[in-house]
C-alpha cells in the first residue's frame, strides 16, 4: 500500500501498469572520507559503493569487489531490494549516470557519461563546477529520449546527506534538522563538524553557483538541471530521499533567482522514499518538500522488514540504512504492479543465502 507524505497520489496512481526506465545517478565526494561520518559501504572503499551497487542492481553479482557493499554493522545495501523488486516485475530498460566516480563499474548496462570529475571534502572546500554540472544535467534532461512511460531516477552517493545538508543551509533554507542518515544514530558531531566548516567559508554576497561550488555535491546539481531540463516532457519519479529533496531545494533556489533556467512549464516532480525515511523521527522530508515554490506529490509505501527471517535486515526496521539506490521508488514501482512484501522479502533473502 502507499501513504501520500505530501499532495495527493492522483499522479502517481496514473502509472500504475506503466512501463519504467530506472536510473541511477553515482557520484563520489571525498566528504565520504572523513572518519566516521557516513557507513554507507564499506570502510576504506566507500569510492566503490556506487560501483557495487550498479553492478549489483544490473547483472545480480560485483565485480568490482568480493562482496556487496554493507555498513559495518552489517546492513546490506538497499540494492538489494531494488534488484528484488526488478527480477520479480522487471524495469523496461536499467540505466546509469556516471556523475564522478572514481572507478567505472563492471557492467553492460547503458552508461552515460559526462567528464564530472569526483567533488572534493566540502569541509575543506569540494571545488565544483557547480554551474557546467547543472548545465549538463539541464541539457541531459532536454535531450534525453525516453523509451518508456515514465522515468524512476535514483542516486548512491556515499555521505550524500551531508553534503545535501550543506548545500540546503547555504542556499537560506531552514533544514538544519530535517536530513536522514544512513545510521541509526547519527553521529551528529562529525557530520555538524563538516558542516559547520563548509558554511563558515560562504559569503552572504555570493552568488548560488558560487556556494555550490563549495559545499555541494555532483548528483544533486546534475538531478536539479536534469528536472529543469526535461520540463514536464515526462513523468520523473525522484526515487530517495532527503537527499532528492535536496535536489529540489537546488533546482528551486536557482529557477528563483536565474530567470534563464526556468522552464517552460512549471515543475511538477514526484518522489518516492521508504516507510523508513517517511517515519524517521530524526529528519523531516514533509517539510523538506513543502519549501520550493512548486508543489511535490511525494509518497512511500509500507514495505518493512517484518516478516524477514535474517537478522542483517531486521536492523532496516531499527533505523539502520533506510534508502538509497532507489529503494523507495522501486517499492513504490513494485507494489502498483502487485509485487507483495512477502515476495519481496523473501526474494532478499534469497540473495543472503535464506
Amino acid at each position: 500500500m502507499l501513504h501520500p507524505i505530501i499532495g495527493t497520489l492522483d499522479t502517481i496512481k496514473t502509472l500504475q501498469g506503466k512501463s519504467a526506465t530506472f536510473m541511477l545517478a553515482m557520484s563520489n565526494t571525498a566528504t565520504a572520507d572523513i572518519p566516521g561520518i557516513t557507513q554507507a559501504g564499506i570502510p576504506g572503499m566507500l569510492h566503490l559503493t556506487p560501483v557495487l551497487d550498479a553492478e549489483f542492481l544490473t547483472t545480480g553479482e560485483v565485480h568490482s569487489l568480493e562482496n556487496i557493499a554493507e555498513t559495518p554493522k552489517g546492513v546490506p545495501t538497499p540494492a538489494l531490494i531494488t534488484r528484488a523488486v526488478h527480477l520479480l516485475h522487471p524495469f523496461a530498460r536499467i540505466e546509469l549516470l556516471d556523475l564522478g566516480l572514481k572507478v567505472t563499474p563492471k557492467t553492460d548496462a547503458t552508461l552515460h557519461r559526462f567528464e564530472i570529475p569526483p567533488s572534493g571534502n566540502i569541509a575543506e572546500d569540494c571545488a565544483i563546477d557547480a554551474k557546467a554540472v547543472f548545465e549538463k544535467g539541464v541539457a541531459f534532461g532536454q535531450n534525453y529520449d525516453l523509451q518508456d512511460d515514465y522515468l524512476i531516477l535514483a542516486e548512491s552517493v556515499p555521505s550524500g546527506t551531508t553534503t545535501a545538508t550543506a548545500t540546503a543551509l547555504a542556499l537560506g533554507y531552514d533544514a538544519k534538522n530535517y536530513f536522514s542518515s544512513s545510521f541509526k544514530n547519527v553521529p551528529d558531531d562529525i557530520r555538524q563538524t563538516t558542516i559547520d566548516k563548509a558554511l563558515s567559508r560562504i559569503e552572504k554576497a555570493e552568488d548560488i553557483f558560487s556556494k555550490l561550488r563549495k559545499v555541494s555535491d555532483n548528483m544533486l546539481l546534475f538531478v536539479a538541471g536534469f528536472l529543469i531540463g526535461v520540463d514536464n516532457r515526462f513523468p520523473v519519479v525522484l526515487a530517495g530521499g532527503t537527499q532528492m529533496a535536496a535536489a529540489l531545494l537546488v533546482a528551486d533556489a536557482i529557477t528563483r533567482h536565474y530567470p534563464q533556467y526556468r522552464p517552460q512549464n512549471t515543475l511538477k516532480p514526484m518522489l518516492a522514499t521508504t516507510k523508513w525515511v517517511a517515519d524517521d523521527a530524526h529528519s523531516d522530508i514533509t517539510a523538506l518538500l513543502a519549501m520550493p515554490d512548486f508543489a511535490v506529490e511525494a509518497c512511500y509505501s509500507d514495505f518493512d522488514f517484518s516478516q524477514a527471517t535474517h537478522p542483517a535486515l531486521k536492523l532496516y526496521d531499527e533505523g539502520e540504512a533506510k534508502e538509497g539506490v532507489g529503494a523507495g521508488g522501486a517499492l513504490t514501482y513494485g507494489m502498483m504492479n502487485g509485487l507483495t512484501k512477502e515476495a519481496i522479502t523473501m526474494q532478499v533473502e534469497a540473495f543472503l543465502g535464506l
